[in-house]
């Protein structure tokens, strides 16, 4: 857990910040390493890690099937969560101040997942994803009651263009007045997208607006992804 936290903390979280300010979501470069993702991917075949999985097609979701991870999570998934919040944390607290929301976010992320648990917020929402040929993902938000933190984060743990193609993560924001815009993010095995999980604020002509962002995954076109989602308040 160590290992990855000082991973986590040596990312360029300066330039990161400025791609969540200016685009919504920003990518890492790889933080995972290859025998770690095979070894997440290898945990989906056991059954006492998650307390749900969900079958896409059944809820109009997509295709495609994820896990939900139980308590008490697996030691690098739960050190990615705290480490990540972390560094999350302030920008949260600006977005929140921007967007005049009155909601402040604790610095250390032990103090979250109680406060949602005293919001009846009881259920760990990071989870596995796993697509194979044809499988996509509708457009959401990952969004579990009212207490939620405005950022999530979301690994590729399989390799392009050798376990798969097609697959591609896609963002669109809902601009006020405007069309929605799409953005098409690339990863490598071990690298993880940061996004809004639903508003983020946006500097305009007359001031700071709100714009709406959902993301989903484009149809995979052959073979098989795996995904870990990372996000970082817990669900009803």
């Amino acid at each position: 857990m160590h290992d990855i936290q000082s991973r986590v903390a040596q990312l360029d979280w300066t330039a990161l910040t400025a791609d969540l300010d200016a685009r919504g979501y920003a990518t890492t470069g790889a933080v995972l390493l290859p025998d770690e993702c095979n070894r997440i991917v290898a945990g989906h075949e056991m059954p006492g890690l998650f307390r749900s999985h969900v079958i896409m097609a059944r809820h109009d979701y997509g295709q495609g099937e994820y896990k939900y991870y139980a308590y008490a999570l697996p030691e690098l998934t739960a050190g990615l969560r705290k480490a990540v919040y972390a560094e999350l944390a302030p920008v949260a607290n600006r977005w929140a101040g921007s967007l005049k929301r009155d909601i402040t976010y604790p610095d250390a992320h032990e103090a979250f997942p109680a406060r949602c648990h005293e919001a009846g917020q009881t259920r760990p929402t990071p989870l596995l994803l796993q697509y194979r040929e044809s499988d996509y993902n509708c457009l959401h938000q990952d969004l579990y009651g009212d207490l939620s933190f405005p950022l999530q984060m979301t690994f590729l743990l399989s390799r392009p263009g050798v376990d798969f193609e097609g697959g591609e993560f896609v963002l669109t924001e809902q601009r006020p007045r405007m069309q929605s815009r799409p953005e098409v993010v690339s990863l490598v095995q071990g690298e993880a997208v940061i996004f809004a999980v639903n508003q983020r604020p946006v500097r305009g002509t007359r001031g700071i607006y709100r714009t709406a962002m959902r993301h989903g995954v484009s149809r995979l076109r052959a073979g098989h992804r795996h995904t870990l989602g990372i996000i970082l308040h817990d669900a009803r």
